[in-house]
């Protein structure tokens, strides 16, 4: 058998290993039973954490920087850049992983971290900018994020509102006019599969509120601030983005910030990424692609990388095999995501004694490599089929 080419490109497994360990242990595996095989490592993700590291994995340079955590205190960020685009996520600066201690704020966190990271990328040159949205911790709409670039949130006595999405309550003007004209010369687009409205019962506050810690007092106060920015901006900033757009209840209406400041449009996360990391050109004359993620569940069906990933591969003509830390999809349910088969840890561990498929992801993860390195060689010998 000719040394075949096989794509490794799965998402994080939440917890226990990056997109990027995950890639490298289950090529290690594959390595094993096919040494002199062409094994191409793409880490991916779906605008979520971790997507600044996928660009990196992919060529892209980090550009380290400090920022506002969602609660104010400085923290250490970073951002992608390759030529003049750049990727932001905002779990860099507003995630839920970044509040002290792990203690919620769902009325006061903001997103001003948000709009330094994309100040620093416009700073250094980009002129498209990636905004992955998820993880956050604030629900402001993108307040802190317009703050950030240089807007203004003045109440009726003209003092600048404090951060968070209560304090959108008493906002009363936007003054749009410290916005620099560069951010309306860069192009911004959200990676997010998110579809929420900004506002109502599938809204930003009523759907992820409580994710954040946010009580059913906290909800509808923070629904209200959301109205009121949203009112405002409508009056202030006629941009032509609505409240109701698809995807402005992301990452706690930042997406809404940054249709109505920014001009962003909205593309699915997994889809934009696989653009920006070349995967039809990572995947022409490959073999074998092998995805996954921490769980295979219905989700993955609507969005998730591992869909992504198949479907992008099934233009190339390249059979897709998965490796996940847990499967809860039948065989039917793989297929019709394009998964011709999906190897699980927890099966792993089962068969190993004692084991623990956490403790032992990254060993569990190699073995997984080595199976699907083995039936792949089988079905090549027409010994078995997929």
């Amino acid at each position: 058998m000719a040394a075949p080419t096989i794509v490794v490109a799965p998402d994080k497994f939440k917890g226990t290993l990056t997109a990027a360990e995950a890639a490298g242990h289950i090529a290690d595996g594959i390595l094993r039973v096919l040494p002199g095989a062409d094994v191409r490592r793409l880490p991916v993700a779906d605008g979520g954490d971790g997507t600044v590291d996928a660009a990196v994995a992919a060529g892209f340079r980090r550009v380290r920087t400090r920022v506002a955590g969602p609660t104010g205190q400085a923290v250490d960020a970073s951002f992608a850049v390759r030529g003049t685009t750049a990727v932001v996520e905002l779990a860099e600066a507003s995630g839920l992983v970044l509040l002290p201690a792990g203690e919620p704020a769902p009325l006061t966190a903001s997103s001003y971290g948000v709009g330094q990271l994309i100040a620093e990328a416009v700073r250094v040159g980009a002129h498209r900018v990636v905004l992955g949205l998820g993880g956050s911790a604030c629900t402001d709409g993108g307040a802190g994020m317009v703050q950030a670039l240089g807007g203004r949130l003045l109440d009726a006595h003209g003092v600048e509102l404090p951060p968070g999405g209560a304090a959108l309550r008493s906002l009363d003007r936007i003054d749009a006019a410290g916005l620099p004209r560069r951010y309306a010369d860069t192009e911004v687009v959200i990676a997010s599969d998110v579809d929420n409205p900004l506002l109502g019962p599938k809204g930003a506050a009523a759907v992820y509120g409580p994710q954040k810690g946010a009580t059913p007092d906290d909800v509808r106060v923070l629904e209200a601030g959301l109205t009121c920015w949203a009112e405002v901006v409508r009056r202030d900033v006629p941009t032509g983005a609505e409240s109701a757009s698809p995807g402005a209840g992301a990452a706690g209406g930042v997406g809404f910030g940054a249709l109505a400041f920014l001009g962003a449009t909205l593309r699915p996360g997994i889809e934009l990424l696989l653009d920006l990391l070349e995967f039809e050109t990572v995947v022409a004359g490959a073999a074998l692609v092998v995805t996954g993620e921490g769980r295979l569940d219905p989700q993955t069906l609507h969005g998730k990388a591992p869909a992504g990933v198949a479907t992008a591969a099934a233009r190339a003509g390249v059979p897709v095999v998965a490796v996940c830390g847990r499967l809860e999809l039948t065989p039917t349910q793989l297929r019709t995501a394009g998964i011709v088969r999906a190897y699980a840890l927890d099966d792993l561990a089962r068969q190993d004694t004692g084991g623990d498929p956490f403790a032992g992801a990254a060993r569990y993860a190699e073995e997984a490599g080595v199976l699907l390195a083995k039936d792949f060689t089988a079905v090549v010998h027409k010994e078995a089929a997929w």
